[in-house]
């Protein structure tokens, strides 16, 4: 199964990574030409995956042409950007395997549905679970949900990329995999403003439970499956970005928490918050099913640029409640 990858972040970098094990040819699209070249001459993705050496069966390029003829596409775009990526593609019948994690600003929809609606006639997986991108590519142990419904692709697409060190677990529920990676991104910027505000470790772990409450309660609502949510792709997504500085969600979130503004935050960055693109979206995607999400709603207070004690304050004055409600 010869493999693509539409992205050459991290991210893309590391799945292009575990797809060449053995050395096996795949392709890697990347927007910025000095990570195609990097990719192609010294074998290393200087730009977003310093110091990891990558497979020379990884061929870099800057044409979407060229992932034409694959027998899958790694999508690995931003979420916000990848309607318009796979309008650009020669995508077919080409199965997509989704490693984006949000949801389109505007329409509300997961990552699955707005590639069902630019590639209608592509088979579409997705590929979500606790992954750091550096730890990914050095070949340190990862475990990750490869959610389709189709199951022969399913099984076909987890036995291609599965490895001695990274073991891909099978799932049916598309939109389950999919939100727990949404909604996870949203709640690590809450855990980082509890970690950069000093509020200590029983808090955090108070908002991680809560969070995953609130998770559960939109994923539910959206069709998705409890077990799901329970697994690798949600509550192991969220433990892992939740609790590390290497989240760019968390490490956002601390700046929030030291009393610094979200735009002067994202001002520098050369890798992308998906959550802070996320929060609004899920915010009103929850207001419109009819979602209890606090903790979603004081994120968005703070990027928005509310004062810290204020947003804690209202979350901690909230009225008591039964905690399986």
């Amino acid at each position: 199964m010869r493999i693509g990858v539409i992205g050459g972040g991290a991210w893309g970098t590391a799945l292009a990574q575990v797809a060449a094990r053995g050395g096996q040819p795949v392709t890697l699209w990347a927007r910025e030409p000095e990570v195609v070249e990097s990719v192609n001459a010294v074998h290393q993705n200087h730009h977003f995956l310093a110091g990891v050496s990558l497979s020379e069966s990884i061929r870099a390029t800057g044409e979407l042409a060229d992932l034409a003829n694959h027998d899958a596409l790694l999508v690995v775009a931003p979420a916000q950007h990848v309607r318009a990526v796979l309008g650009a593609a020669p995508i077919g019948s080409t199965p997509l395997v989704l490693c984006a994690k949000g949801i389109e600003a505007g329409s509300r929809l997961l990552v699955g549905e707005v590639a069902h609606q630019a590639a209608p006639d592509a088979p579409i997986a997705v590929l979500s679970g606790p992954t750091f991108a550096h730890e990914v590519a050095a070949g340190k142990p990862t475990a990750v949900t490869l959610a389709c419904e189709d199951e022969d692709l399913r099984s076909r697409l987890a036995e291609r990329l599965a490895g001695p060190a990274f073991r891909t677990y099978g799932s049916a529920d598309v939109i389950g995999a999919e939100i727990g990676g949404a909604v996870k991104n949203v709640l690590a910027i809450a855990c980082g403003v509890v970690e950069g505000a000093g509020l200590g470790l029983n808090a955090r772990a108070a908002l991680i439970a809560r969070g995953f409450a609130e998770m559960t309660r939109f994923g539910l609502a959206r069709g998705g499956q409890a077990e799901t949510l329970t697994g690798l792709s949600g509550l192991g997504d969220l433990v892992l970005t939740c609790s590390s500085t290497n989240s760019r969600n968390f490490s956002l979130g601390v700046g929030l928490g030291e009393g610094k503004s979200a735009a002067e935050l994202m001002a520098d960055r050369k890798t992308v918050a998906e959550g802070a693109f996320t929060a609004p979206v899920l915010r009103d995607a929850a207001a419109e099913a009819g979602v209890d999400m606090p903790v979603t709603k004081a994120v968005n207070a703070l990027l928005e640029g509310a004062a810290v004690r204020d947003v804690i304050g209202a979350l901690l004055a909230r009225p008591l409640r039964e905690e399986a409600r």
